[in-house]
């Protein structure tokens, strides 16, 4: 049995993080052409050229784009290992590179790392805030947050809680254009729209009816934040979370629509990659992360 040349694959993982050869080197602290002979030999090894280079760029090929994510994983896996092994006898140390959606990110998790990182003196996190769906694996991800219904996939997932949203309105808007009455009257209605959420608003009433309507209005944007000057200045209609809506609720700005119709729940989930050995530190925010955001 030939064995895999795990070296060239981890190399060939840095410099896909990294898109550089130059960058994965210093990160390696190995030279530059040992870096580009592991990929070449990698490369020879599987008959197929995994970059497209030139002069300014280094880009992934077709065939290297999925091998990339193998890659990752294999060096993650290795790691976590020797981690695993080491961390067994000793507070848990290193760096964390944690995701997490941008408003959810600043409202509810960055106020609670100061007192993780305290009970951890010896780890360091990197946060990511983003809307954007994060590549996990390729971007080299410990622990992402996603507010999602998530589609089948090989992540790691654990579901910490709902998150409720509200179908709101200003004043304003209302005394324009009338207050709905019934979900299926909001295709008449302008509609504000968050487009990291694909598909239709859905809703469950009375009995348990469920009415799916399709958002259009003056206003679509990959950030809830985004919305919210044009929701407030009576635009039209949004479906929001609550820490999104911060106290515009409480303080009349938007009054929420239809109560007895309530827009279906999404999930608070926390997602590692594939690997089932995961470092002692990575384990630790888990813990704590779960804990603290459970409801």
């Amino acid at each position: 049995m030939r064995l895999p040349d795990l070296e060239a694959w981890a190399i060939f993982a840095t410099v896909a993080e990294h898109r550089s050869f130059t960058a994965a080197a210093d990160a390696l602290g190995l030279s530059k052409a040992t870096v580009s002979k592991a990929v070449s030999r990698l490369e020879a090894d599987l008959g197929q050229s995994l970059f497209h280079r030139t002069s300014r760029r280094l880009a992934l090929t077709e065939a290297g784009r999925p091998l990339a994510e193998h890659a990752a994983q294999i060096l993650a896996t290795a790691q976590a290992a020797e981690e695993a092994a080491r961390d067994g006898a000793a507070a848990p140390t290193g760096r964390i590179r944690l995701a997490a959606p941008m408003t959810f990110g600043v409202s509810n998790v960055a106020p609670l790392l100061a007192g993780f990182l305290a009970a951890h003196p010896g780890i360091e996190i990197e946060l990511h805030l983003s809307d954007a769906r994060v590549d996990i694996v390729a971007e080299g991800f410990d622990v992402a947050l996603r507010i999602a219904e998530l589609p089948d996939s090989s992540l790691r997932a654990r579901r910490l809680c709902a998150i409720q949203s509200h179908l709101v309105a200003a004043p304003a808007y209302l005394a324009r254009a009338g207050t709905p009455t019934h979900p299926g009257q909001l295709g008449d209605h302008a509609l504000l729209g968050y487009t990291n959420v694909t598909g239709p608003w859905r809703f469950r009433g009375p009995g348990g009816a469920e009415v799916s309507v399709k958002a259009h209005g003056p206003l679509a944007a990959n950030s809830g934040d985004a919305l919210m000057p044009a929701l407030v200045a009576g635009l039209g209609i949004a479906r929001l979370p609550t820490f999104i809506l911060g106290d515009t609720l409480a303080r009349g700005a938007v009054i929420e629509l239809l109560p007895e119709w309530r827009p279906a729940p999404i999930g608070l989930h926390l997602l590692t990659p594939p690997s089932p050995l995961r470092p002692a530190r990575v384990e630790a925010l888990i813990a704590f992360l779960a804990d603290r955001l459970h409801d």
